[in-house]
């Protein structure tokens, strides 16, 4: 495995309703604007972390899923 889970699994699920939710604005409320596919661009990219579970951004802060009961530890 080229990655460790670091987001846990109501927050991935919240991430994917997220993004969902900025692709459907980015595109059809703000369609044909620049600011609109930004958006669903930003969406598409907390959809893909919602599905496989990893956030870069996360990783890089040193957020980890506690191996035992899947909560966030932070300390380190």
């Amino acid at each position: 495995m080229l990655y460790v889970k670091n987001v846990p699994g109501w927050e991935r699920a919240v991430r994917v309703v997220a993004g969902l939710a900025m692709i459907a604005c980015g595109l059809l409320g703000l369609s044909g604007l620049v600011i609109g596919y930004a958006i669903a661009g930003v969406g598409v990219s907390t959809l893909l972390t919602g599905f496989i579970g990893f956030c870069p951004m996360c990783a890089m802060a040193g957020r980890r899923l506690d191996a035992s009961n899947g909560r966030v530890d932070t300390a380190k």
